[in-house]
């Protein structure tokens, strides 16, 4: 119906003219009193030749129509299959779509290696930064300075968050699902970051959940060393967090600062830092993005609740399986 509405919609002019004809014959015929019969006639005539026409018209366009449609699945390539063009302005149009087609290709390639060399360049300077990071570390075991030791690890997790929004974005990106012990990989991500609770004189509250998840390893850590890196970064020195399981859901609170309400629906956007980011000074918005956007590749859920100078609840739902994983 939508189609037969835009054919007569595109011929409304050749129509009007139709009826107006027959209008005028009628009026004609009526003032010079020619038979009825013959004017009936004249009228089947040429309803049944302007319906015939109508009809093949009709059937073309639906035909022209389904052709344009199978090119909307083909929009992203080089060269448009375009149906031979009927009349010159069709001609005209269809060469004015190969050429933004060409454009269009062109730019996208100038995007891609644009994109290509700089991935590149910060994968090459995220790796070469590990040397002298190594380097510091084997200095601070000589000479401890822990205020040190804590900012290393700092610039250890801004690095590894670059190789991971690196990473994310590539079409290679690998994942290995295996059955893991929540809690060794809890603990792995605790002695990481064990410096900086003590630093800030945080104390730590961890249950084991005793759960095995599906999951890739490496990823799954990377989301628990950034909500641990926050938690630890937004509670004030004597604060507190806590670890525990709750039913399916994995649980990381704390005593922190808190988010405002009116943030909490923007946390996971890109480059948003809220009301504490602008505070800070030094927040990138990136970390929870990052979260959310690995957490969903993973099959995994995320949720974040919080007051006001009341802390944070991270509920990460690692129950749901991926498909298709043996």
């Amino acid at each position: 119906m939508k189609v037969l509405q835009a054919y007569c919609w595109r011929h409304w002019k050749l129509l009007f003219l139709l009826g107006g004809c027959l209008g005028i014959c009628s009026v004609i015929f009526y003032l010079y009193g020619l038979p009825l019969e013959s004017v009936g006639y004249a009228f089947v005539l040429c309803f049944a030749l302007g319906l015939t026409l109508f009809v093949i018209g009709y059937f073309q366009f639906l035909r022209r129509h389904r052709e344009l449609e199978r090119l909307l699945v083909q929009v992203r390539e080089k060269v448009l299959p375009l149906p031979p063009p009927k009349g010159l302005l069709e001609e005209d149009y269809q060469t004015l779509l190969q050429a933004l087609a060409a454009e269009r290709a062109a730019l996208a390639l100038e995007s891609r290696n644009r994109l290509q060399d700089m991935t590149d360049y910060y994968t090459l300077w995220a790796h070469q930064i590990k040397t002298p990071i190594a380097a510091m570390h084997l200095l601070l075991q000589e000479a401890p300075r822990p205020e040190l030791e804590g900012e290393l690890l700092k610039i250890e997790q801004y690095v590894e968050m670059v190789l991971g929004y690196l990473r994310l974005g590539s079409e290679t990106t690998d994942y290995v699902f295996r059955k893991y012990d929540l809690d060794a990989l809890l603990r792995q991500s605790l002695r990481k970051y064990a410096r900086l609770f003590i630093l800030k004189k945080i104390s730590l509250d961890f249950q084991e959940t005793g759960r095995t998840v599906l999951t890739d390893e490496k990823w799954l850590t990377f989301v628990l060393e950034q909500l641990l890196s926050n938690a630890v970064k937004y509670t004030p020195e004597g604060g507190r967090v806590r670890i525990y399981g709750d039913g399916e859901t994995l649980v990381i609170a704390d005593s922190g600062i808190g988010i405002q309400p009116e943030d909490l629906p923007r946390v996971f956007e890109k480059g948003f830092t809220g009301f504490n980011g602008r505070e800070d000074k030094k927040s990138t918005g990136i970390g929870l993005y990052l979260c959310h956007q690995v957490l969903d590749r993973l099959n995994h859920g995320i949720s974040i609740s919080s007051r006001p100078g009341q802390g944070t609840l991270v509920r990460l739902d690692l129950s749901r399986t991926r498909r298709g994983v043996e």
